[in-house]
């Protein structure tokens, strides 16, 4: 199983966390890129689909690295939305 796949398997399983920078991992994979300007600096990141223009918004953790169960549920319905999950 590679590295994404568990990842994945990860983000799907409401009893499971991730860290952040396995979400920047699994976006970057999807075709995601980080949008570096505008109101997007400090934790909050922005993240660009340039094929769909599809942006997915969200806040980097602080103190401690892994994404809060609204993050991660965030995540998973607009993944799916895309039909990239």
């Amino acid at each position: 199983m590679s590295r994404l796949a568990k990842i994945l398997e990860r983000l799907l399983d409401p009893r499971t966390t991730i860290t952040f920078q396995e979400l920047e991992y699994v976006l970057g994979k999807l075709g995601y890129k980080q949008k570096k300007e505008g109101k997007t600096s400090g934790s909050r990141r922005a993240y660009i689909n340039p094929d769909s223009n599809h942006i997915i918004r969200i806040h980097k953790p602080h103190l401690g690295n892994e994404l809060k169960r609204y993050a991660k549920n965030y995540i998973t319905e607009e993944l799916k939305k895309q039909k990239l999950l």
